[in-house]
């Protein structure tokens, strides 16, 4: 696992194992906006993986080996991006494990991009998609701008990807699911609700609970609470 955002500019090429995902979505765009060449795979052909591949991003939809491109097979210049969501024996996940490919979920990623600016972080079980957007449009609009990863698309741009080559402010979607928020350094948290939510991952009311209560714990020196 990577430790900071330079070690990303290592690598030429990002494969992404589930690039439908509307999360993942964002990063496909932000990868290509760097000059990456972008490849994945995807169980379902969408609007949102036609948009991605008119873009620039190579979608397949076959879970075989015949479908990762022949560009994308070597370790030393691939990095490899999955969701959870992906079953554990997809035919090109065990590939690139079994030879030892740089492999990262998707909240990891976002982790390292994020880590060297001032993150204002939406979780909540509901309310993210909403609260997230509101505030990268008000940036967007209002002066200091922001990098935007979020979970839904914005009408206003027709993208979930907000982008800024000045601003040191980013905005993200923090999902609970998978403990994928705790990944994230917030500069600001914002908490919207927290009705119990993804039992098959936490069990229990407390145990999720208590995933949020880190989340918080978290937070930058000098940062805020918001809830």
């Amino acid at each position: 696992i990577m430790t900071d955002t330079q070690s990303i500019d290592n690598f030429d090429r990002i494969y992404f194992v589930g690039a439908g995902g509307i999360g993942m979505a964002a990063l496909v765009r932000y990868f290509l906006s760097l000059g990456k060449r972008v490849a994945g795979y995807d169980r379902t052909r969408t609007k949102l993986t036609d948009e991605l591949t008119d873009e620039g991003a190579l979608i397949s939809y076959e879970d075989t080996m015949d479908a990762v491109p022949d560009g994308f097979r070597d370790p030393e210049t691939t990095l490899v991006v999955y969701t959870p969501a992906i079953p554990h024996g997809n035919v090109p996940l065990s590939f690139f494990r079994d030879r030892g490919f740089c492999i990262m979920k998707r909240s990891q990623v976002l982790g390292l991009i994020t880590r060297g600016s001032k993150s204002l972080c939406f979780s909540g079980t509901h309310g993210k998609t909403t609260t997230s957007s509101m505030a990268a449009h008000i940036m967007h609009c209002a002066g200091p701008g922001c990098n935007a990863f979020l979970g839904g698309i914005l009408r206003n741009y027709n993208s979930n990807l907000l982008l800024s080559a000045t601003s040191p402010y980013t905005v993200i979607e923090a999902d609970e699911y998978d403990r994928s928020f705790h990944t994230l350094t917030p500069h600001i948290a914002v908490v919207t609700a927290t009705d119990p939510d993804h039992l098959d991952i936490y069990g229990t009311e407390e145990a999720y609970l208590e995933s949020f209560a880190h989340f918080t714990e978290l937070i930058a020196p000098g940062g805020a609470l918001i809830k």
